[in-house]
């Protein structure tokens, strides 16, 4: 121990920094925690209000016309189509934030881990998204089971959450996967990009640019055939030509 005293009376300064490195993980897990813990409240609320929407839709049909007890399926109970609406909202909303980077060649650049299914969040987060993908039902009045919305409700919880925390990762880990040869032909990549998407440049200029990107990404970034087809749409862009108003008639 007598070591470990010494080198602490030498330096004891050290002990600042490491100090607010430890505070500031604690306040990014306090977030983290918040959020989850945020994310587990709605959905007991909307399991609460699926459960209310069963029960009355159990009771109007023990109460219809004709009076008297009659059976009820229980497994194919009335699902309000406000409930599976909100689902698909906040599910397209995420996938919609997923594309963003995955149609994006300037984002997947700066971001690669986003496109990475060996990064094990991205992972994680592709295999939510395909989870929340096959549960969906195919509309908002679709006739499903309270267990079918129950199962999509907890998919798209699990899908949002997968997404935050794989963002939050690629945009800690940015380009530090990579050594540094292939650092710079991101770098070049990302500025080849700009060219090859610039409005003023002449068409032959974003052509060579266009090029030069696929070569620098070749091994380092999977693009889809989506995300191609988006930049070379981009890159095809006619240059739109100024304006001219016609000269006034001599009168």
């Amino acid at each position: 121990m007598e070591p470990f005293f010494t080198f602490l009376g030498h330096y004891w300064w050290l002990a600042f920094p490491l100090l607010g490195m430890a505070g500031g993980a604690a306040k990014a897990w306090e977030q983290s925690a918040k959020r989850r813990h945020e994310r587990r409240l709605e959905t007991l609320r909307m399991k609460a209000e699926l459960k209310t929407a069963e029960i009355e839709a159990r009771s109007l049909t023990r109460g219809g016309r004709h009076g008297g007890p009659q059976i009820v399926d229980t497994t194919a109970s009335v699902v309000p189509s406000e409930l599976l609406g909100r689902l698909f909202t906040e599910h397209d909303e995420i996938t919609a934030r997923w594309l963003d980077y995955e149609l994006d060649v300037a984002k997947l650049i700066a971001f690669p881990a986003m496109s990475d299914g060996r990064q094990p969040l991205t992972a994680a987060f592709l295999r939510a998204k395909k989870t929340a993908d096959a549960l969906r039902p195919a509309s908002a009045d679709a006739q499903v089971s309270d267990r079918q919305v129950s199962e999509y409700l907890d998919a798209v919880g699990n899908y949002a959450v997968a997404f935050e925390i794989a963002e939050k990762d690629a945009r800690r880990l940015r380009d530090s996967t990579f050594t540094e040869p292939e650092r710079k032909r991101l770098d070049r990549a990302q500025q080849l990009l700009k060219v090859a998407i610039d409005e003023s440049a002449t068409q032959a200029e974003r052509n060579v640019a266009y090029k030069r990107v696929r070569e620098e990404l070749d091994g380092l970034i999977l693009l889809s055939d989506a995300a191609v087809t988006v930049l070379e749409k981009q890159v095809a862009r006619e240059i739109s030509a100024p304006v001219r108003k016609p000269a006034p008639e001599d009168s």
